[in-house]
């Protein structure tokens, strides 16, 4: 295997952690190394119909309240209890997903079916509200319904039923639906973040692929040996990782709905952090050799590879493509300190992006297209960005000891990020791009490395 010689140069400690596992414990952390929508019938598991209760309100008004708007002023919405038991937890969970986005002010009401009285809700101030049902115990029936408090009429009505085992997706969809109506944006509730769960010391962590809902529930243990940098596929159930099962590192495909794995190539080199292409096909993989490392396509199908950059001993690193899948963001330090470049997909010629101060280490194109998210590091502390894709704009959403691998929500307005303190600790955290409403995600270990599911489908 070639040694790769990077005992002063930067990478992101992600990066790093997996250069060390390969070529043993000798410190490579960057603060050494610087030196100080649910279809009609689609299938859940046990399977799940939605069916409308009434004829979808086409003449309903659009929505008329912005993301930015509700950033401001939360939208009132009234939620009841959908019932006891599963129906009460139903509630619980509609309720947290809404709450946490910062953009919806949950009120408390009393259970009711048909059309509810309007003139109370609009004394609460209520701009919207939910009434709804529970019902059966191993096979369920959810009904919803969503009002315009304000206008008097029905903006949604479905009834969903499926294995009892679902109805947390359930719940998820449902305030997915409630947020596309409001806002006019498809909701993130019902996604999964796929992560790498740490326990153990500090300094010799077990680190093993993992697998959860977005807020926290549901926790999986994938893997049983050594795995980091893991990506999500963003058209299917398929976590791309470097494993660590042999003594050469791998990058290994892993499909949840199957449970099978397979590897994909082999590289002349150490592979370090995939990440997929828009139509999933492709992985884009840094590849170090030497004393710097480049940038490989490889065909998933196939396990064709493609050289696409030439670094001439610089470390590039970090690559995320933009939504069309026509250009590629990383980090180099080919103009001697790391910083972000944008070159297309293919290959060629690369500009640079990033011109703050510091040390730049990753990068993640939003899906919307509008941001690229950003780490970096200046006077010793950590920060997590974002920037316009000209390079414009850049500002700072949060800080700390150390803060990295950012990854975008599939509606490109909440990134899920990895931070540690100084004795380690490493949890994830939420937060929206505008820097407000930080969360901790609870995990059963420690936390790290967070990649953002589509949509389930």
């Amino acid at each position: 295997m070639t040694m790769v010689s990077i005992s002063s140069r930067y990478l992101p400690d992600h990066e790093a952690e997996a250069l060390a596992e390969a070529f043993g414990p000798n410190g490579m952390r960057r603060r050494s190394l610087l030196g100080g929508g649910l279809a009609m019938g689609a299938g859940l598991v046990g399977g799940l119909t939605a069916t409308p209760l009434s004829a979808w309100a086409a003449d309903a008004p659009e929505a008329e309240i912005t993301v930015d708007q509700a950033r401001t002023a939360p939208i009132p919405i009234v939620i009841p209890s959908f019932g006891p038991g599963v129906g009460e937890q139903i509630t619980q969970v509609v309720t947290n997903d809404l709450s946490n986005t910062g953009l919806f002010k949950v009120l408390p009401g009393s259970a009711m079916s048909g059309t509810p009285d309007f003139a109370p809700y609009k004394a609460m101030g209520a701009h919207a509200a939910v009434t709804g049902g529970f019902s059966g115990s191993g096979s369920i029936r959810v009904e919803f319904r969503l009002w315009d408090v304000l206008a008097g009429q029905q903006i949604q009505g479905t009834a969903y039923t499926t294995n009892a085992a679902n109805w947390r997706r359930i719940a998820h969809i449902i305030g997915d639906v409630i947020y596309e109506r409001m806002l006019g944006e498809k909701g993130y509730f019902d996604t999964r973040i796929g992560f790498i769960s740490r326990s153990g010391s500090v300094h010799q962590p077990r680190m093993r692929l993992a697998v959860m809902d977005q807020d926290g529930a549901n926790c999986r243990i994938l893997s049983s040996t050594q795995t980091k940098l893991p990506a999500f596929s963003p058209v299917r159930d398929q976590i791309a990782f470097l494993s660590y099962a042999s003594s050469v590192p791998r990058i290994y495909v892993f499909d949840l709905a199957s449970g099978h794995q397979r590897i994909i190539g082999d590289f002349n080199g150490v592979p370090l952090g995939p990440h997929y292409s828009p139509d999933g096909s492709s992985l884009v993989v840094p590849v170090a050799k030497g004393s710097g490392s480049d940038l490989y396509s490889v065909n998933i199908a196939s396990g064709a590879k493609r050289q696409i950059t030439s670094s001439g001993g610089a470390i590039n690193v970090s690559p995320s493509f933009s939504p069309d899948g026509s250009q590629i963001v990383f980090n180099s330090d080919k103009g001697g300190s790391p910083a972000l470049y944008i070159m297309s997909a293919s290959g060629g010629s690369a500009r640079r992006l990033s011109y703050g101060s510091g040390h730049y280490g990753d990068s993640v194109w939003s899906p919307r297209g509008d941001l690229i998210g950003f780490t970096r590091i200046s006077g010793g502390q950590f920060s997590l960005g974002v920037m316009n894709p000209d390079g414009t704009g850049e500002r700072i959403m949060t800080q700390g000891y150390t803060v990295e691998s950012p990854s975008f929500c599939p509606n490109g307005r909440v990134l899920a990020f990895s931070r540690s303190g100084p004795n380690g600790g490493a949890a994830i955290h939420t937060i929206d791009i505008t820097g407000f409403h930080e969360q901790a995600i609870p995990t059963p270990e420690g936390g790290s490395g967070p990649t953002w599911s589509p949509l389930n489908v």
